[in-house]
């Protein structure tokens, strides 16, 4: 009897996340109850994850556009779970690119699968890894995007890292605009007009002093279901342009954008344009903590540290 509370601990601590491949779909489960989805089928124009939840189950990403439920807002169709893309690529409109959009600038383009190259579960984490084509209006490819996701429970945190390598296919150019890049839409009850508060790695809170500033990490915390809960946005220190800014919103919107310069310092002499020839690289990497308690309880800061090392 006296080994129980040992080995009850060491199967809280090797919580099982099971990844199961489907045709359009990646599911992922933790200890058997469902977690996220990776969804990339021919009607998807971007991957995303959907939806994001607590270690209690609670989900804490917006529910819309992929189901329709009471209360929620249903603007900006485009904002799907997780996903990453940009407002301007050579022209193209990869972010607010659903098929009932028309795009701004050129139109819109896609951002297709290629391969799914592996989908694995294990008892500390799952890992799928895919690639995907940024595909313009015309069909012609401009980004190859080599896409790793790893799950992984923390005790009563959920940790999903991103890695994320964009090659140009041809010369292409990011365009300076808030409509990017790594980007949730968070449930109804952590937008500020609810429950919610957005705090930057400064001090700075709430919106009107986190939007368009630059910031290794955002924490975004509020109260759903009666459970105090936050989920995090950290920007690696070798990202391109780190500290990133960011584009985080009352509403939901929680982004981090390299690309806004311009619209972000609200500043005309300034461009946040960026250039790749044929072959050279981009490398973002990213961590989504989405953890009890608020960010000083948390420890967000600290957690932040030692990722980036």
């Amino acid at each position: 009897m006296r080994f129980l509370p040992l080995l009850f601990c060491l199967a809280v601590a090797h919580a099982q996340v099971g990844v199961v491949a489907q045709k359009n779909q990646v599911d992922v489960t933790i200890d058997g109850q469902p977690y996220t989805t990776l969804y990339f089928g021919p009607d998807t124009t971007k991957p995303y994850l959907h939806p994001l939840r607590a270690a209690s189950g609670k989900l804490v990403s917006r529910r819309f556009p992929m189901d329709n439920v009471d209360g929620e807002s249903k603007d900006h169709p485009h904002h799907r779970g997780l996903w990453f893309s940009h407002g301007d690529v050579n022209g193209w409109d990869f972010w607010a690119n659903e098929k009932s959009q028309k795009g701004v600038g050129k139109g819109s383009g896609v951002i297709a699968l290629d391969k799914l190259v592996s989908a694995k579960g294990g008892k500390k984490a799952g890992e799928i890894k895919a690639n995907f084509t940024w595909k313009d209006g015309t069909g012609k490819s401009l980004l190859a995007e080599q896409k790793t996701i790893r799950i992984e429970p923390m005790g009563k945190s959920r940790v999903i890292d991103l890695d994320i390598q964009l090659t140009a296919l041809d010369t292409v150019k990011f365009g300076d605009t808030k409509e990017g890049v790594f980007a949730i839409r968070l449930a109804k009850a952590l937008e500020e007009t609810q429950t919610g508060t957005m705090r930057s790695a400064s001090g700075a809170m709430k919106e009107k002093a986190v939007w368009g500033t630059a910031s290794p990490w955002v924490d975004y915390t509020g109260t759903i279901e009666g459970e105090s809960l936050g989920i995090a946005i950290f920007d690696h220190p070798k990202n391109p342009r780190h500290p990133t800014y960011w584009h985080s919103r009352a509403y939901g919107l929680f982004a981090a954008n390299i690309f806004g310069v311009r619209d972000f310092t609200r500043d005309k002499t300034k461009n946040g344009d960026l250039e790749l020839k044929t072959g050279e690289k981009l490398h973002f990497r990213y961590r989504v903590l989405i953890h009890p308690d608020g960010t000083e309880a948390a420890g967000i800061s600290k957690l932040y540290e030692s990722w980036a090392k």
